[in-house]
């Protein structure tokens, strides 16, 4: 006999706290509970965890920077970034670069990414996205001292929505038991994903001031579609290590997609960077006045 669900407000609150369970180590009340339907269910909350982790991250950075150099609230920030999620996605990158460095058949790939060590091809992996990552805040934050923390939370819930869908359009390539990584929510509705792609709304507000971070929609899309035919082609599909690392990778694209944007309009207008937004305001009213 299967347990009846509560009202749907309170299924919706429980399947967030699910989400919020699974993907973070924020503590969450016990009558939340845990099924397999909850959890696959609670991917619609995936991007929110963007939200919270990325918002905390951006706190982090923006008050450090207030009494240290940027560089040390960057990686004061990401430290804390890491021990609120437990370096769950971290942790699926490295186990990436181990198994698609190491192995040379799916079965072999699917062992190493299991394995608990850390190989080379793990570290010299996080070292890199680190790296990156923490270059790319620091010049983000300099250059842009505010837009620069909301670009760590717009990277953080991008970056989880385009996971969302790759649970949605390809199958889970991982059948047995003794993953490491087991439970992972496997599926998605098409109301799930709606609802995953509304955690991205707010962001619309940047329009008229940072209307060209939108080019960085696009880049993860195609990141993620490349990221997906990879996963399909090595292993048959995703497993959750899969999932991981595309999160890392398209949080980092992320970043250097809008950080290359920023330069390309300080090499067109060097005394300061002007939003694309005022600037056609500013031609509209020229033209009207020539008129």
């Amino acid at each position: 006999m299967t347990e009846k669900k509560p009202n749907p407000l309170l299924w919706e609150i429980r399947l967030f706290f699910t989400s919020l369970m699974f993907y973070t180590r924020i503590p969450c009340p016990r009558w939340v509970g845990y099924s397999d339907e909850q959890l696959n269910q609670s991917t619609r909350y995936f991007p929110s965890i963007g939200w919270i982790v990325g918002g905390l991250v951006a706190i982090i950075i923006g008050l450090a920077q207030l009494i240290v150099p940027v560089s040390v609230a960057v990686v004061t920030g990401l430290a804390v970034g890491v021990l609120i999620t437990g370096a769950f996605h971290e942790d699926g990158f490295g186990d990436v670069c181990d198994g698609f460095g190491g192995g040379s058949t799916a079965e072999r790939t699917l062992e190493i990414m299991k394995d608990s060590r850390v190989g080379a091809y793990a570290t010299i992996g996080l070292i890199l996205l680190f790296a990156v990552k923490i270059s790319s805040l620091i010049a983000l934050v300099t250059l842009e001292p505010w837009y620069g923390l909301v670009a760590v939370v717009y990277a953080h819930v991008l970056s989880r929505t385009s996971v969302v869908t790759i649970i949605f359009t390809d199958v889970y390539a991982r059948n047995d038991l003794t993953s490491k990584v087991k439970p992972i929510g496997r599926q998605i509705s098409l109301g799930g994903l709606i609802v995953s792609c509304c955690w991205l709304l707010p962001f619309i507000l940047l329009l008229w001031a940072r209307p060209w971070w939108f080019l960085a929609l696009p880049v993860a899309l195609l990141c993620r579609w490349r990221l997906g035919h990879w996963f399909k082609k090595r292993l048959g599909g995703y497993t959750g290590d899969c999932l991981g690392a595309a999160q890392q990778i398209i949080e980092v694209v992320t970043f250097l997609v809008i950080l290359g944007i920023i330069g390309l309009l300080r090499w067109w207008e060097p005394v300061s960077i002007v939003p694309l937004a005022g600037s056609w305001l500013t031609i509209t009213s020229g033209w009207l006045a020539l008129l």
